[in-house]
C-alpha cells in the first residue's frame, strides 16, 4: 500500500530551524512533484513547497529564502529545511506527492514556534 511517513516536527524558537524529512513506500511511480503543505488552525490547508521532476521549485512567498525543498533522485524521499522560522510558520505541515493518477497526503507532522 502506498504510503508517505512523515519525521521532523516539533517545538522550536522563534528564529530556529527544523527539518521534515518524507518517506514513500516506493510503491508510488511516476512522480510528477513531492513537497509540502500546511495548515493552521482555523486556516485553509496551502501549499508551502514544491519540487517537480525537472527540478524546478515552486514556494510560497511567505517562505521565500527561508525554507528549502529537496528530493532524491529516485523520488522516495523530499526533505524541507526551515530557517528563520517565525511564530506564523506554526502548522501542521502535509507531505505531498503528486503522479499522474493521483495526490498522496501524509498523516501530518505538528511544527509550532514559540515567540
Amino acid at each position: 500500500q502506498e504510503h508517505l511517513v512523515e519525521s521532523g516536527g516539533g517545538l522550536v524558537q522563534a528564529g530556529g530551524s527544523l527539518n521534515l524529512s518524507c518517506t514513500q513506500s516506493g510503491l508510488i511511480y511516476s512522480i510528477g512533484a513531492m513537497g509540502w503543505y500546511r495548515q493552521a488552525p482555523g486556516k485553509q490547508r496551502e501549499l508551502v513547497a514544491e519540487i517537480y521532476t525537472g527540478g524546478s521549485t515552486d514556494y510560497t512567498d511567505s517562505v521565500k529564502g527561508r525554507f528549502t525543498v529537496s528530493r532524491d533522485s529516485a523520488g522516495n524521499r523530499v526533505n524541507l529545511q526551515m530557517n528563520s522560522l517565525r511564530p506564523e510558520d506554526t502548522a501542521v505541515y502535509y507531505c505531498h506527492v503528486q503522479n499522474c493518477l493521483r495526490h498522496y497526503w501524509g498523516q501530518g507532522t505538528q511544527v509550532t514556534v514559540s515567540a
